[in-house]
């Protein structure tokens, strides 16, 4: 999809209106907080996106992201700014915000055909994991970028501000 980035974030039903089943495209699921984008971030949906015709991420709404205790004043950045860089990006096809703790509900109405996630997960633990694969898709764990988490991030600039 091309045009503004703002058109490629939609609500749930949006995404599953558009992205749900059945299709005859291969879409693939992401998700995270994305709280500071970094290269870590990027090689992980970039290998998402190879793995089928659309990346549709999940985000954490702030107080999502806030209830998983990744710590002081975060997330930093809020989540119409967090979906509107992921949107930005080529790879995404589609953003969702959503504000659950987890995106099970979004992941168990949208039902891709690959559920992936960063390295640094274990595949046993991918939330939506049961649901995709008792549908038929499959999970894809892609590798971890190491020294690239926000939360390393933000607190190597706050040494600095020390």
């Amino acid at each position: 999809m091309t045009g503004p980035p703002s058109k490629k974030i939609h609500n749930a039903d949006g995404i599953v209106e558009r992205y749900g089943r059945p299709r005859t495209t291969t879409v693939v699921f992401t998700n995270g907080v994305f709280d500071i984008l970094h290269a870590g971030h990027i090689s992980c949906l970039t290998a998402a996106r190879s793995l089928g015709d659309a990346l549709v991420v999940g985000v954490n709404s702030d107080a999502s992201a806030r209830r998983l205790g990744k710590g002081l004043g975060r997330p930093i950045n809020g989540e119409g700014d967090r979906a509107f860089l992921l949107a930005a990006l080529e790879a995404v096809d589609a953003v969702c915000i959503f504000e659950e703790d987890t995106p099970a509900t979004l992941v168990a109405a949208l039902l891709p055909d690959v559920l992936v996630k960063g390295g640094d997960y274990d595949r046993k633990d991918i939330v939506g994991r049961e649901a995709v694969e008792a549908a038929g898709g499959r999970v894809e764990v892609v590798p971890y970028v190491e020294g690239y988490s926000t939360t390393y991030f933000v607190e190597r600039i706050r040494e600095s501000m020390a």
